[in-house]
């Protein structure tokens, strides 16, 4: 017989302990994913990161950009369709990879077998069929100034898991003097990764980015992460040369390279049609001026864009 226990020692009921551990379970619940989330997204930051790195290292080794999969490197015909096929794999397998641990490389009809969706959710929650060409991923190709060239798309994996469609433009051109001019012509390279493959989200801002490489000389590569929602205002801020004076709209807006990587990619990424300004102020000088992008299906280019209504995409440091 066990002995009676201490006096005033108090114990809980069954019932009590199993209300207690509802709670907890409750609370649990509740809480989990939210951490998860965060812990998810923490991952994703960092390895988005360390993939941007690694691909400016890459392409700032490559002697050039421009002239893979065409006829002795030479300019080829914007409509021809054998370049058209090949060149985006080209320049993976004879100038990327390099530069670039490459482990496998997919054309257009065997995409899945290097890691890449049949679909991924833009920022506006839409599922998007994942693009196969360069006039699929937003960019407008039928102005006869913009010179882009309607290459299919190729993929490869990287040895650290990622998974990278690549759209490629033989045709690409160094920057303009002109302040005002298409930026679909001076795009080389754009790319969609999905930093852990087929096993989702699959989902634009988490698993999901574009980095776009830009000029033929003086390549620069960018990789905007940009907010959900868009800031309006019908007074644009005053600007300064880093972007960051914007006041309560954005702890960061993207440079006019960001914002010209994000107009390329506004069918994937799930942006509406607008006007977007960028916090770089145009070299010129010019009091109150700053570069912008129209989004429209009839055509994107860089603007000037002056103090007006006009909307802000805000990007994730």
């Amino acid at each position: 017989m066990l002995p009676p226990p201490p006096k005033g020692l108090i114990g809980f009921t069954l019932a009590e302990v199993l209300i207690t551990l509802t709670i907890i379970g409750i609370v649990a619940a509740i809480t989990l994913p939210s951490l998860l989330v965060n812990v998810n997204d923490k991952a994703w930051n960092a390895q988005r990161k360390a993939l941007y790195a690694r691909m400016s290292q890459a392409i700032g080794e490559m002697d050039s950009v421009a002239g893979y999969g065409t006829t002795n490197g030479l300019i080829p015909d914007k409509n021809d369709a054998n370049i058209k096929a090949s060149a985006a794999e080209a320049f993976i397998i004879d100038g990327l990879s390099k530069v670039y641990r490459i482990q496998n490389v997919c054309n257009k009809n065997n995409l899945k077998a290097c890691g890449i969706p049949s679909e991924i959710i833009t920022l506006n929650g839409n599922n998007f069929d994942f693009p196969t060409k360069v006039s699929e991923l937003g960019v407008v190709l039928t102005n006869t100034n913009n010179k882009a060239m309607d290459t299919d798309v190729a993929a490869f994996e990287t040895v650290n898991g990622e998974s990278i469609a690549l759209y490629y433009n033989p045709l690409c051109e160094s920057d303009h003097p002109n302040e005002d001019h298409y930026m679909g012509q001076v795009f080389c390279a754009n790319m969609i990764y999905d930093l852990n493959g087929l096993k989702g989200p699959n989902e634009i801002g988490k698993d999901v980015g574009v980095m776009t490489v830009f000029y033929r000389t003086n390549s620069v590569v960018v990789a905007p992460n940009p907010f959900p929602s868009n800031a309006s205002t019908s007074t644009v801020p005053s600007y300064s040369e880093d972007g960051n004076d914007a006041g309560s709209l954005c702890a960061r807006l993207p440079d006019r390279d960001e914002l010209a990587s994000i107009a390329i990619n506004y069918n994937v990424i799930g942006m509406s049609v607008g006007d977007y300004l960028s916090g770089s102020v145009i070299s010129s000088g010019k009091d109150g001026l700053v570069w912008g992008q129209i989004m429209r299906n009839s055509g994107l280019r860089s603007r000037l864009a002056r103090s007006k209504s006009g909307s802000v995409r805000c990007v994730k440091k």
